[in-house]
């Protein structure tokens, strides 16, 4: 069984071009529950550097469908077999104006559009950079 990743190695993901906001805001919850991007930013800005895209998306993948303990190995490698929309499609890159900083290890962190720390992974001629999609064609 083939298995796809969302992870990035050593690469950065821009805001899209057609974000609405110049700095990173933190996405509202929505009548009490927790948003894809509400869950994507509390994993990443409390956690920098130790997740992978994969391990947020398939955590979102749980939450969804709550998943027992037992079920979670054999559930991973069923959801991998199928590819997934990575962090450039993600609502914190599209429309909240976070930057995803994936390190050598595919271990993911955020940076606001607004800050030096993203200008400086931006100028960063080691890492690869991708911009995240836009929202409209």
């Amino acid at each position: 069984m083939k298995i796809h990743t969302t992870n990035y190695i050593n690469t950065f993901i821009e805001i899209a071009d057609d974000c609405p906001t110049a700095t990173g805001e933190i996405p509202p919850v929505k009548e009490g529950n927790k948003t894809v991007a509400s869950i994507e930013y509390e994993m990443v800005k409390k956690n920098p550097y130790k997740y992978t895209s994969d391990d947020v998306l398939f955590y979102m993948f749980i939450e969804k469908n709550d998943l027992t303990k037992q079920e979670i190995p054999v559930t991973r490698q069923e959801f991998f077999s199928k590819g997934h929309a990575c962090f450039r499609a993600s609502p914190l890159t599209k429309r909240y104006g976070w930057g995803i900083h994936c390190n050598e290890e595919g271990k993911i962190a955020m940076s606001g559009s607004e800050t030096k720390e993203y200008q400086k992974f931006v100028e960063d001629k080691k890492i690869a950079k991708v911009k995240a999609m836009r929202s409209k064609r």
